[in-house]
């Protein structure tokens, strides 16, 4: 752990990954089971996952900053039939089991407590509860694999669910081999995940770090200037980011970046969101040509792949399709041209389903084995794939179609702000208008002179049609640890006032 200094070896996680395992075992969770982890980013987070995936389990990882009943809902749709929580999420972990909506599978409600104290009523201690079972395999091993819910950004979170692998537990998962291979995994290597573990990316990568037999270095929470220290003081060679993350170092002042030796840095992988151009020209400059981008989703459906290298002479860009076929599709679904913008799909690799919710299965695919995880884009002559936005956060405005990353990416870069989120909101006449919701940067006063300032900035910048009508200035807006914006919340407010006049 980056910031405690705890430890585990690779000897203990085998140990207790095993002891846990025949816990599950006992419980009578079989393979094809399914249990959830609902913990902080700490040392007991890897081995919980690891006793699920070579039990043959489905092990889905929960939002740890999720509400009681948000919990409650994934735990029962899931089909959990045991949960492991920590000391950290006691509060709303408790609300959960005693709850009117309590999921009915759970057998057996475990938690971390980390301090020598006796949990709440109704769960049982973790460390008392396997010290006792053996530390050898269980004697029907088979591979198990993750089951994550989508971040509800847009709507109800969504069970991404794939067959289990059908390989022995030592080969791993298929699925995940283009890792250690892409990204040049090895024994020695040092992996610095500053993200929550609940989420796909560092979960997967970090898996493989495991498997790989490297050193996994996870932080409790993501801070610009301790994930600089961490690289500096554990002497990291590859590590994950999103782009907010980007943008937060890169506010630091040139002194406090200087103070970090960031040379042992081979890989820094980033994914999640679309990286402004102008922040990753300035990463690239900073951290040298180290930058790998992708593009893909949990849903297993497709990828896109480019380097630093690449990237310079296709700014933008996401990279070329390295994992099913690339299809920009049109709304009647046809296969549109390089150069036209339609719905991002993939063919050639749909092995999964939307958990209990065939309906939204259906609605991800087309003919032709095409499915879409949501997003917009268009192909170049060269095949590079360039992210405009996701569907459901395009603007119609006036009938023209808008999309808010590119206004976001110009924000983005102000000196005076920190974080922003634009979307549509009602206008009687427009169909819908411009909104920009803006975080400032401490020290930053919100006002009407600062929205000018902000406003005269996009003008000369872009489109005077893409241009925000006004800006609402927030203290802090509701963006997942992951980098995921929740731009539903901000949406809902003003749609919740359907009718009123917008000016």
């Amino acid at each position: 752990m980056a910031g405690s200094g705890q430890t585990q070896t690779y000897a203990e996680l085998d140990a207790r990954s095993n002891q846990l395992a025949h816990v599950f075992r006992e419980l009578g969770i079989e393979r094809g089971g399914h249990i959830a982890i609902f913990m902080e980013n700490q040392i007991r987070f890897m081995e919980v996952c690891w006793a699920a995936l070579r039990s043959g389990i489905y092990v889905t990882a929960i939002n740890s900053y999720l509400s009681a009943p948000e919990v409650a809902y994934v735990i029962d749709d899931c089909d959990a039939e045991a949960v492991i929580t920590s000391r950290a999420k006691a509060a709303v972990a408790s609300e959960v089991l005693a709850g009117d909506d309590r999921p009915p599978k759970v057998r057996a409600w475990l938690m971390a407590t980390g301090d020598g104290k006796a949990p709440p009523e109704g769960f049982d201690d973790y460390d008392d509860t396997i010290a006792s079972r053996p530390a050898d395999k269980i004697a029907d091993e088979s591979n198990g694999t993750i089951m994550l819910y989508s971040s509800g950004t847009t709507g109800r979170p969504k069970g991404i669910l794939r067959p289990l692998p059908t390989v022995p537990v030592e080969e791993g998962d298929p699925r995940s081999a283009a890792i250690p291979v892409t990204y040049r995994y090895r024994p020695d290597m040092v992996y610095l995940s500053p993200a929550p573990m609940y989420h796909a990316a560092p979960l997967a990568f970090s898996l493989a770090v495991h498997r790989a037999g490297g050193t996994l270095v996870i932080m409790e929470k993501f801070d610009e200037r301790n994930a600089l220290a961490a690289i500096d003081t554990y002497g990291v060679t590859h590590s994950q980011w999103v782009p907010t993350m980007f943008v937060r170092m890169l506010k630091l002042s040139d002194d406090e970046r200087a103070a970090y030796d960031l040379s042992t840095l081979e890989i820094a992988i980033h994914a999640a969101a679309p990286c402004p151009v102008p922040v990753k020209h300035q990463m690239i400059e900073w951290w040298g040509p180290v930058l790998y981008e992708y593009y893909a989703g949990t849903e297993g459906i497709g990828s896109t792949f480019i380097d630093s290298e690449e990237w310079l002479t296709k700014p933008g860009s996401v990279g070329r399709c390295r994992q099913g076929v690339l299809h920009i599709v049109d709304p009647e679904g046809n296969d549109l041209p390089a150069g036209e913008t339609g719905g991002v799909y993939f063919s050639g690799n749909a092995e999964f389903e939307y958990h209990k919710a065939p309906e939204k299965t259906q609605e991800s695919r087309l003919d032709g084995g095409r499915v879409t995880l949501g997003d917009v884009g268009y192909v170049d002559e060269d095949g590079y794939l360039f992210l405009t936005d996701r569907k459901a956060f395009m603007i119609i405005s006036g009938g023209v179609n808008i999309y808010p990353q590119e206004v976001e990416d110009c924000l983005i870069v102000h000196p005076a702000v920190a974080d922003v989120a634009v979307f549509g909101i009602p206008d009687d006449v427009m169909g819908e208008a411009v909104k920009a919701a803006v975080q400032l940067r401490p020290g930053q006063t919100a006002g009407p002179d600062t929205e000018r300032e902000l406003l005269d900035y996009v003008r000369e910048r872009i489109a005077h049609y893409k241009v925000p009508r006004s800006i609402d200035f927030h203290d802090e807006l509701p963006r997942l640890p992951t980098g995921k914006l929740y731009k539903r919340l901000l949406r809902d407010e003003y749609w919740g006032k359907k009718g009123s006049s917008i000016v």
